[in-house]
């Protein structure tokens, strides 16, 4: 089983030399030359399944391109328009001689970002092995990027929804014991809470697998998978596994929570420095209810622009209180979160190696690499100009 996952820059998006208005969808040859190229490369990969984001929807020409090319190699695709006309979304290319698709589902995230996501059941043609026709279940999907410095819990609401999405997939079709692939563009370093998050629920990085990096700090840099807008270069392109053998006992919620604490400690430090605590305090001895409301709001993660509702500020100060005083005090506040940190690190370190070693229905990473091969030493090349993205193509085995 081998998977590629690619945003292929719609042209809609794609600039044109420094010129914020031209953009490459004006110019037929330039999209359509780079679009055959795309095509070439992945048809050489000749991946079981091709994950495509940023796919230009809007335009027949390109949509029957990839319709022809890939049906003529033999893959059965799937498309998905992101919601309120944006012209873009994702395409879902399988070999049809690999697999077979027994279901697909679309999700629509509806917030501001019109964002979607692909969840396909696929189950091997042939025994692998000494085992039974593989089965998996598998996403395509492509986060917001960040706009706004309050995107990071927008994010993490988008990865939430596909998670619990998947949750009732499985147990509505009977697959606990399916691995779990999600593909695609998390617009999201190593270092953000959507990768904690999903650490913290039992996935791995298909490509830091493979390379045994375990450190997420020394290691958090030594590959990039894309150059935004604004020339920086970062690695937010991901194909997650999570094995069977690897679920978590802690439930999705207390993770998105943990998360969310996470993203609250990060937008006080920055804004106020180390001292979170004391911000909330104004010269009191407990945080209130309303103390934790108005900081929030401070903060700009309440309400406004798919900040956090008054529902679930209710639910994190009741997480947060966490002797069930009424109020919070800082042994509580210290506590979560220490807490959080300690619990995705140690998730971390362990799930990282123990995968390594697990069988039964579980698959293991045996190959991943990005083309070009300099975004794998952290470096972007000039002459690179498929995409501000690089593809990323992992094969597993049982």
């Amino acid at each position: 089983l081998s998977c590629t996952t690619f945003n292929i820059h719609a042209p809609i998006y794609r600039r044109l030399g420094h010129d914020e208005e031209s953009r490459e969808s004006g110019s037929r040859d330039l999209w359509l030359s780079r679009n055959q190229k795309i095509l070439d490369l992945l048809l050489q990969k000749n991946s079981s399944v091709v994950c495509l984001q940023e796919f230009w929807l809007a335009n027949d020409e390109l949509v029957q391109l990839y319709d022809r090319r890939l049906g003529d190699a033999g893959y059965k695709r799937y498309k998905l328009a992101r919601t309120n006309d944006r012209g873009d979304g994702l395409l879902t290319a399988v070999k049809k001689d690999a697999l077979r698709v027994l279901d697909c589902r679309e999700l629509h995230f509806h917030d501001c970002g019109d964002r979607v996501a692909q969840v396909l059941h696929l189950k091997s043609n042939d025994k692998i092995g000494p085992r039974e026709q593989q089965q998996v279940v598998l996403v395509n999907t492509h986060l917001i990027f960040p706009h706004a410095s309050n995107y990071s819990l927008l994010r993490l609401r988008q990865a939430y929804k596909i998670l619990k999405f998947v949750e009732h997939f499985k147990d509505e079709r009977s697959l606990s014991h399916a691995p779990v692939l999600l593909c695609g563009d998390w617009n999201g370093s190593k270092r953000g809470q959507v990768y904690r998050f999903l650490r913290s629920q039992g996935f791995v990085s298909s490509y830091d697998m493979a390379r045994e990096y375990w450190d997420i700090d020394a290691d958090a840099h030594r590959w990039v998978s894309h150059r935004n807008h604004h020339g920086n270069v970062c690695g937010v392109d991901f194909i997650w596994l999570l094995n069977p053998t690897r679920q978590q006992p802690i439930p999705l919620r207390e993770s998105w929570k943990r998360a969310v604490f996470g993203i609250i400690k990060l937008s006080f430090s920055a804004s106020f420095g180390r001292d979170a605590f004391g911000f909330f305090l104004q010269g009191k001895e407990h945080v209130t209810d309303q103390d934790f409301h108005a900081a929030i709001k401070r903060v700009s993660l309440f309400e406004d622009l798919e900040g956090l509702s008054r529902e679930e500020v209710e639910e994190l100060i009741v997480a947060a209180d966490l002797d069930a005083n009424g109020v919070i005090d800082y042994k509580d506040f210290q506590r979560l979160l220490n807490h959080e940190k300690k619990s995705w690190l140690t998730r971390l370190f362990q799930g990282l190696h123990e995968t390594k070693s697990l069988a039964g229905a579980d698959l293991q990473v045996q190959h991943a690499s990005f083309y070009p091969p300099q975004v794998e030493e952290g470096t972007w090349p000039e002459s690179y100009s498929l995409s501000d993205h690089a593809p990323l193509t992992a094969s597993f085995c049982p």
